[in-house]
């Protein structure tokens, strides 16, 4: 395996930004020092002070393999995630079949290993007859158990009381929600329905999954926690309402209950619905400016404790059509930490801090072995960012299978200019080396 030696970096890691080198040896962070001199055979990269970042850890993706392989593929996707400086990947069960048994959820990490360029790992599902499978999930190389609380892409909801009692008593390990109120939401689209039963302007979509949907889904869940001594973590979280579910002034690794939020939600608002429609239906809704405004507050207060994507590709000709047939989801993964440097620009959020949310916390949160920090020892998951090379986004430099990005025509203000995977240069201006695969996540619990 190629080593390489990283000059005059500068690393955000650790709530701080040094100036550094840094060499790679057998996949991993070998030294962190001022100077290094290369050994023989070293490749050396000269950064030019470019600032590096640890990889992104994506905790919620749809790559839609096996069975919607018409949208992605867990290749196809990870190369983008790659592009944009997500080093690791860990993928929800919603695909055809659903991942409700050990085997179907072993066919998967197959599917990786042979082809992901990325680091990986699969969420294990549960539904409502499943619950000795679930149990059966190995916590050592399984990153949780997801649980729609609430139906989205795939019919995969929980809404059998007794079901989610026994799941929340019986599993140690972490389980992840998607938290929206199933009658709150079937009675509003059926109100909507009469309103609109052609068509609908996409503007609805936030009424009819509305903040009381979110609210008092994931409110039960919180509950359900409590009560149980569960280990949970609640993705997307989209409103300011349920920021008061959360803790502030604890670190992950102290926290039973943890939040996520997406990139989505803290970029777009419901005034883009006029502009961009369909391209930003998802579940839950992007809702009004005051919750975005909420929601990135609650980044530097501390209730939201990760930055995902919920990368959810669709095709565009499944996304043109009208807004009650059109599905739910919008691919994001290729340009994360580029649109929250754009935010760090704002004064919204700090580098330091984007460290933090989508690599260091994610690694905290689900106590994955020996990545999201750059520390010597470590696996080298690394983005490498120009923070003052523009990228424009368009069809020509779009990774996703679906060819398709509510951003095209934006210009970010920074590019992803390599990306180490377990020390593999997977990618480096614009050129994949596809010679070596990701590696399974590992985690200690």
């Amino acid at each position: 395996m190629t080593n390489y030696v990283l000059k005059n970096a500068q690393i955000v890691n650790e709530g701080r930004i040094i100036a550094s080198d840094i060499r790679i040896a057998d996949g991993r962070i070998a030294k962190i020092a001022a100077d290094i001199s290369p050994a023989a055979g070293d490749v050396v990269l000269d950064l030019h002070g470019k600032h590096v970042f640890p990889g992104m850890i994506d905790d919620q993706v749809h790559f839609r393999e096996p069975g919607l392989t018409h949208k992605a593929t867990i290749a196809s996707e990870a190369r983008a995630a790659v592009a944009g400086g997500v080093t690791s990947f860990m993928e929800m069960p919603n695909t055809v079949p659903n991942a409700l048994t050990q085997e179907l959820l072993a066919d998967k990490y197959a599917i990786a290993e042979a082809g992901s360029l990325a680091n990986y790992s699969f969420f294990m599902g549960a539904g409502n007859d499943n619950l000795e499978e679930v149990l059966k999930t190995n916590s050592r190389d399984v990153c949780g158990i997801k649980i729609f609380m609430g139906s989205s892409t795939g019919n995969m909801l929980v809404d059998n009381k007794q079901t989610l009692e026994k799941l929340f008593s019986s599993c140690e390990m972490l389980i992840a929600t998607h938290c929206e109120d199933e009658p709150t939401v079937r009675a509003r689209t059926e109100l909507f329905k009469e309103k609109y039963p052609e068509d609908a302007p996409a503007y609805i979509h936030p009424l009819v999954r509305n903040e009381e949907a979110c609210y008092l889904s994931s409110s039960m869940a919180v509950d359900l926690a409590k009560k149980n001594n569960t280990r949970l973590h609640i993705l997307h979280i989209s409103t300011e309402e349920e920021l008061a579910l959360f803790e502030t002034g604890k670190a992950v690794k102290d926290k039973k209950i943890t939040a996520e939020v997406c990139v989505h939600h803290l970029w777009f608002d419901a005034a883009q619905y006029d502009t961009l429609g369909n391209q930003i239906k998802c579940n839950p809704a992007i809702k009004d400016a005051r919750h975005k405004t909420a929601l990135r507050k609650a980044l530097l207060s501390g209730e939201l404790d990760i930055i995902a994507t919920d990368h959810a590709p669709h095709t565009w000709e499944e996304k043109s059509q009208s807004f009650w047939k059109s599905p739910s989801g919008l691919p994001l993964v290729q340009h994360p930490l580029l649109l929250m440097i754009d935010l760090a620009k704002e004064g919204h959020i700090s580098l330091e801090l984007i460290a933090e949310k989508t690599a260091h916390a994610v690694a905290d949160c689900f106590q994955i072995e020996e990545r999201g920090y750059i520390r010597e020892g470590y696996w080298a998951d690394l983005a490498i960012v120009d923070l003052n090379k523009p990228l424009t986004v368009s069809k020509e430099n779009i990774l996703y299978q679906c060819g398709w990005s509510p951003l095209e025509g934006h210009t970010l203000s920074a590019s992803v200019e390599h990306t180490f995977v377990s020390g593999h240069l997977a990618y480096s201006q614009g050129a994949f080396d596809e010679s070596k695969t990701g590696k399974r996540l590992l985690f200690n619990r």
